[in-house]
Parts: structure tokens; sequence; C-alpha cells
């Protein structure tokens, strides 16, 4: 067989043949299912707040966000975590009652009522936010500072690709 025809043969394998891209996919496979189950959110709920739920975390992190951009009402939280309002409402009067978020009127219209982390749930950010990374450094420990960095710039490379094939399917499907 001639290099010409090794090149060919090399070109001509699929990702799916290529085991680069095997490895690529089942590691991306179980990476899905520890973020499907939420490994990191739970650990640092276990060693921060053990009387929270997985839901309370996704309204700590969308009113945190969300607060950068004006006033948060139930139905931005409701929207931007894509659930029902009345599902919503239910999770942020149960943090209220925890005193993790505190109702307000609102200063551009104080016929609306906005929700704003209280002290409390500002701490508990930070806190989980410290968990999250002593997870991720955990994982890293015997990595060496040179393939942290190539691994960091290196994932970021991936999953911007992946964003845009994802936006590009969305577009397409749009038109």
């Amino acid at each position: 067989m001639t290099s010409a025809t090794n090149t060919r043969e090399v070109e001509a394998q699929t990702p799916a043949e290529d085991e680069k891209f095997q490895r690529i996919g089942q590691a991306m496979m179980r990476m899905r299912l520890l973020t499907g189950r939420r490994m990191i959110g739970r650990l640092a709920i276990q060693h921060v707040a053990p009387g929270l739920e997985l839901s309370h975390l996704d309204v700590l992190d969308v009113v945190r966000r969300a607060e950068g951009t004006g006033e948060v009402t139930v139905g931005t939280i409701a929207e931007l975590l894509r659930i029902d309002p009345s599902r919503a409402s239910r999770i942020v009067a149960d943090m209220v009652a925890r005193g993790v978020l505190r109702r307000k009127a609102s200063q551009a219209d104080a016929r609306r009522i906005v929700v704003v982390l209280t002290a409390l749930g500002q701490r508990l950010l930070s806190e989980i936010q410290v968990q999250k990374y002593s997870v991720i450094s955990s994982i890293f420990a015997d990595w060496s500072p040179e393939d942290i960095e190539s691994f960091s710039l290196l994932f970021d490379r991936y999953v911007s690709g992946y964003e845009r094939i994802f936006q590009a399917n969305l577009s397409e499907t749009a038109d």
C-alpha cells in the first residue's frame, strides 16, 4: 500500500470510525451524565446548604444574573428557567420563607413586586461558587499548569465551536 493510499484511507474515515473522536464522544457522554445529574450542584448543596434543592440553586443563579440587567420578577425567573410561572412562584415563596430571597416593591413601578437576594442568599451563592471551584480544582490537582492552560483554551474553543454549530442550526430551523 502506498503512502497516498494510506492518506486517502485516513481522510475517508468518518469521525465515528476514528478512535480519537470515539474517545471524545464517550467522554462527552460521561460528562453529560454527570452534568445531567448535576453532581457539582449536589455536592455544593451537601456541603454548603443541605436544606436547599437544585431548583433553589437555579433560582439563585437566575436572580444573580438577571439583577445585572434590571429588576427581577417571578415572571423573569419563570422565563429564564423555562418553567411554569406558578412553579416559579412556589419556589420563590419557599426561598423567601428561608430568608434567601426577599420581595420588595419595584423602584420603577411600585405596583410591581420584584425579587432580590438577601445577605444570606448572596453568601450562599458565594459559598456554592467556592465549592464548585473546589471540585474543579481537585480534578486538576495533579495536572501541570501548562496542561491546565492548554485544556482551558482548548475546552473553551471546543464549547465555542459547539455553540456556533448549535446557533447555526437554530437559525436554519427558524428560517
